[in-house]
């Protein structure tokens, strides 16, 4: 088996787990295209039998394929989160680095599978194991399941121009039927001129536009990694009518919504 970086994994068929106590789900980006029943219905078995079933990153979407995410809160990375939601709207999903929920696990992936793996540690054997094997891997500190999947830039934003970031948030929270910009600003207690004057001096761009990218991100996600139809993801983003949403998305992307689902599917495949 072949990672999604090319390097070469040894496996062994599932079947072949037994007597075990934890399970950890590891997944391609395509996660939320899988269907195997069979392995599907492996995963259900081993819940029945008590089994730690987890995930990293993508896995989530498998065990909430088989049914298994649905009375735990999960997290997944940040770019799977519309797709997630958009195919599991039932579960709730979080923007956290893990999630530890009794008998499930999951996190966001990359360094975030090293703070999970030594919260678990800590659970089941102390902190000072934990911290001691932190050190061993030069990780300064282990991050809580209450710290925010945050991108750098972010994070200086809370510090520099913490009312933006609840702009930002209220913007990410309405995407299918976006706010107005008054209502905005009332929400976020800002005049109009406070959020443009935040926004063109640390995004260099309007709050329209701004709000219009977060839109088409949310719609690219959808439209690369689901079988939604155009005009279902333009109305899912927050477009009055698909022509509209074509046109946004050509000026942004550099081609339309139709031609670039075809172009990722073919690289995909090829």
């Amino acid at each position: 088996m072949s990672a999604s970086c090319g390097i070469t994994v040894p496996t062994e068929p599932l079947s072949k787990a037994v007597d075990l106590e934890t399970l950890v789900v590891c997944a391609p980006n395509s996660a939320q295209n899988f269907s195997n029943s069979k392995t599907l219905k492996t995963l259900q078995n081993l819940d029945k039998q008590e089994v730690n079933l987890g995930s990293i990153s993508s896995g989530s979407f498998v065990l909430a394929k088989a049914g298994l995410l649905d009375k735990s809160r999960c997290t997944i990375h940040w770019e799977n989160i519309p797709v997630f939601k958009e195919l599991y709207p039932h579960i709730e999903v979080a923007f956290t680095l893990y999630e530890i929920n009794q008998r499930r696990f999951t996190c966001s992936g990359g360094t975030a599978a090293l703070d999970m793996m030594l919260k678990l540690i800590e659970n089941q054997y102390g902190r000072a194991l934990a911290q001691g094997i932190s050190q061993q891997f030069q990780h300064d500190r282990i991050r809580t399941d209450i710290d925010s999947q945050q991108m750098a830039d972010r994070i200086d934003l809370a510090m520099s121009a913490p009312k933006l970031i609840d702009v930002i948030n209220l913007m990410e929270s309405n995407i299918e039927t976006p706010l107005a910009l008054p209502a905005i600003a009332a929400s976020c207690n800002l005049s109009l001129r406070q959020i443009e004057r935040l926004f063109h001096k640390y995004r260099s761009v309007t709050p329209s536009q701004y709000y219009l990218s977060i839109r088409l991100s949310h719609a690219k996600q959808l439209l690369l990694n689901t079988n939604r139809s155009v005009i279902d993801i333009s109305i899912a983003t927050g477009f009055e009518t698909q022509s509209y949403f074509t046109a946004c998305y050509r000026k942004f992307f550099g081609s339309s919504p139709r031609s670039h689902r075809i172009q990722v599917a073919t690289e995909r495949n090829g």
